[in-house]
Order: structure tokens, then C-alpha cells, then sequence
């Protein structure tokens, strides 16, 4: 069974999601998707750049991919909200 290497992005610090991408590549991962949505996709984007120009070079972005997740009304009788949602590929 293939190992899933995914980094989630929230509301930490940009360095906590960085070091979580270099401790999997250490780890022996050759390839791990930083995923992110709403409001944290301008984070995941600066992680990946740190990852790539600050502490590993070696690491190539392999895809990105954009969608959107429809969420449930938060309240009884609201609308439906949409997020935008982005996953980057990067691998060794």
C-alpha cells in the first residue's frame, strides 16, 4: 500500500508547516502534497517557497491543482458556502 504524504495548512506559523515538509523528505518521502483552503492558501504558497529557496533546492513543484469544496449551510435554512482549495505537488 502506497504512504500518503500529506501537509495540511492552517492557522500556525509558516516555519511549522516547513519544518513538516522537510522532516518528511528526510524521512525517505520522495513526493508530498501541501494542501490548503480558504484563507490559508496564501500560507501554503509561502511554505512551499521557503521549502524550495531556503532550505531544499533540490525540490521541484510537480503539479498544482485548484478546485472548490462546497461546505454545508452553517445555520439551518442558510446556503451552501464554496472554498477554494489548492494542492502542491513537490517532489525530489
Amino acid at each position: 500500500m502506497s504512504e500518503r504524504n500529506d501537509v495540511l495548512i492552517g492557522r500556525k506559523p509558516v516555519m511549522n508547516y516547513v519544518l513538516a515538509c522537510i522532516t518528511l523528505f528526510h524521512g525517505g518521502a520522495n513526493e508530498i502534497a501541501v494542501k490548503a483552503r480558504g484563507r490559508a492558501i496564501s500560507r501554503a504558497v509561502d511554505v512551499v517557497e521557503v521549502v524550495r529557496r531556503r532550505f531544499m533546492p533540490d525540490v521541484k513543484v510537480k503539479t498544482i491543482d485548484i478546485g472548490t469544496d462546497q461546505l454545508p449551510p452553517r445555520e439551518e435554512g442558510g446556503s451552501p458556502s464554496n472554498v477554494s482549495t489548492i494542492e502542491i505537488k513537490l517532489a525530489k
